[in-house]
């Protein structure tokens, strides 16, 4: 049976929100989805979510991850949304996130939430489809792995640093949302007040998790029925 893993960074790229640098990973998990690497579903990361995040941030999120191959100490850290179709029940873990911020709105998931899959650090970055969060935060056991890229030996298996949640597979995107399309309604919008004036994948554009508005989901979601401008 394949061993689903998925993997972003905790970053975008460094000089804007897709273009260099890692966005989001994957490599080959020895932990089946559901499962982590020691510990589990555990009670310390519902205290931390709560404590770091508040009450819940957001219900609606966009999740990066890289599309194409691409080797980081040796390991193929690729995940697009059609490897996750693939994946047993279509589902898999979302590894790898490596920054505070990230982690954090992790923490701040719920069961049942909705996340577009982004494609970054591509040639043409955009939303490719749908996603549902179907388990909430646990200890992502890729930080515990010496020959995975994304251990840290500084996080300790009785207080895991990084967390991970499991996504599942809802469709593809009746068409594909660019980048490029999605910053003209970005700039627009900063004119006129518009649904996407603050949205994060330009304000905050580093980061691999970033939070929706419902307004900001609406309307991506709209955007599915127009032709590109």
């Amino acid at each position: 049976m394949p061993k689903p893993r998925k993997r972003l960074a905790g970053a975008a790229g460094p000089t804007g929100p897709d273009n260099k640098g890692p966005a989001g990973k994957r490599t080959k998990t020895k932990n089946p989805v559901g499962t982590s690497a020691t510990l589990g579903n555990s009670s310390p990361e519902k205290t931390s979510a709560s404590k770091n995040c508040g009450k819940n941030l957001s219900s609606y999120w966009l999740m990066k991850s890289e599309p194409e191959s691409r080797l980081e100490k040796g390991v193929d850290v690729k995940f697009n949304i059609e490897d996750l179709k693939a994946q047993p029940k279509q589902t898999a873990c979302w590894d790898g996130v490596r920054n505070y911020q990230a982690r954090n709105f992790l923490r701040a998931m719920q069961l049942g939430q909705e996340a577009f899959f982004y494609h970054s650090n591509c040639k043409e970055p955009g939303i490719a489809g749908l996603v549902k969060i179907v388990k909430e935060a646990y200890p992502d056991h890729t930080q515990f792995e010496k020959n995975n890229p994304h251990y840290d030996p500084s996080s300790k298996e009785d207080n895991p640093k990084w967390s991970m949640v499991d996504v599942q597979f809802v469709r593809m995107m009746k068409r594909y949302i660019t980048l490029a399309e999605l910053k003209t309604h970005y700039q627009a919008h900063k004119t006129t007040g518009g649904p996407l004036k603050n949205m994060a994948l330009f304000t905050r554009q580093r980061l691999s998790i970033q939070p929706l508005t419902r307004e900001e989901f609406d309307f991506i979601l709209s955007l599915e029925e127009k032709e590109p401008s």
